[in-house]
């Protein structure tokens, strides 16, 4: 390859990563599934999204994908880097191309599917990324109705209707901060549950790299989805969880209520981020952090039992939708990412899959 290429490519590729990165800092991604932990656990996305931006550049590329033990990762190859050659001496080989990618130091070989495989792969692929896509597309439509019946039933009342009256959060909810969990590692013979962190909640799913804490932990520091988790130190932020089973880790609030569903208390911790982050901000010195009397100190309207009901009508089954849809998206991530390794290597058919 001509040195001005290479750097040409170079050039592209900074760019496109630093485009990313603008948009990820100014909030473009917050309702995506796979790019609000960029440059972590969207590796095919990427690679997808660049191969269409250097193809606009006249830079062709193979997708390449593959796996280890847990961990898959995708990458892009050059085609004019690579030589396709057919290989005939297995006849029960599924895949009969092969890419031999040649470097100063070796070759390695990597089994391509044929043209047509190529587009059943594809057509697998998109097919699970679009409804991503739509599920994404679908919960910003339902959280922003969300918002505008909480704020015209709650935020914009001119006066508190008869039966209301106001409290603050630790009246509507309870917050039980996480374990400190390297005191709490899986014993011998048992499997570790993955510990929730402050990285793994901005990230939205635990991997390989999370730590692992024991499964005998008290029932009421393991995480499901759908359970509201509130950062209160560091980065503060409170979201609903659906990246799976797993254990609290301290600096993290769950919070939980006996007597109200999980869109109030979610809804008024989250109205309330904003102050609680400028707190935390005034306060810090290494890390910045809110204490639970700050809980206290802000304002929450709880409606009449028969208001409460009326509202909840509206709002619950579209933040229930909310969940499902966000969990359905880490199931489908987590197949296609088991799947297509191996589909491309052969030891699955794409015909054989029924979605």
């Amino acid at each position: 390859m001509e040195a001005y290429e290479l750097d040409k490519i170079k050039v592209l590729a900074t760019s496109f990563r630093g485009a990313i990165e603008i948009a990820k800092d100014a909030g473009e991604f917050d309702n995506d599934f796979a790019f609000p932990r960029f440059p972590k656990g969207c590796c095919g996305d990427t690679s997808d999204l660049l191969a269409e931006y250097l193809a606009q550049h006249d830079i062709y590329t193979y997708y390449v994908c593959g796996q280890k033990g847990t961990q898959s990762h995708a990458w892009l190859v050059l085609v004019n880097t690579v030589t396709v050659t057919t290989d005939n001496s297995d006849a029960d080989r599924k895949y009969k191309s092969l890419i031999s990618v040649y470097n100063e130091d070796n070759d390695v070989m990597i089994p391509i599917p044929s043209e047509r495989e190529r587009k059943s792969i594809v057509g697998f692929a998109n097919s699970i990324s679009e409804k991503i896509r739509c599920n994404a597309k679908v919960n910003d439509n339902l959280y922003a109705q969300v918002k505008a019946i909480f704020s015209e039933n709650f935020l914009d009342l001119d006066f508190l209707p008869d039966g209301w009256k106001t409290g603050n959060l630790l009246d509507i909810a309870d917050y039980l901060n996480g374990l400190a969990m390297q005191k709490y590692r899986p014993k011998d013979g048992e499997t570790g549950l993955p510990v929730l962190k402050i990285k793994e909640l901005r990230q939205g799913i635990c991997d390989a790299s999370s730590e692992l804490c024991s499964p005998s932990i008290k029932s009421e520091y393991i995480i499901h989805d759908g359970d509201i988790i509130f950062s209160w130190s560091g980065s503060l932020l409170v979201d609903i969880w659906c990246g799976g089973t797993c254990g609290l880790n301290q600096h993290l609030f769950k919070v939980t209520s006996n007597n109200y569903d999980k869109w109030f208390y979610y809804l008024w911790t989250a109205h309330h981020l904003d102050r609680f982050i400028a707190v935390a901000a005034d306060k810090a010195t290494t890390m910045g952090h809110i204490k639970r009397e700050e809980l206290e100190k802000v304002e929450v309207i709880i409606p009449s039992k028969y208001d409460y009901k009326r509202i909840g009508a509206s709002i619950k089954p579209l933040f229930d939708l909310i969940i499902s849809n966000r969990i359905e998206d880490r199931k489908l991530t987590a197949l296609r990412n088991t799947l297509l390794p191996k589909i491309m290597s052969g030891e699955i058919d794409v015909r054989d899959i029924q979605l």
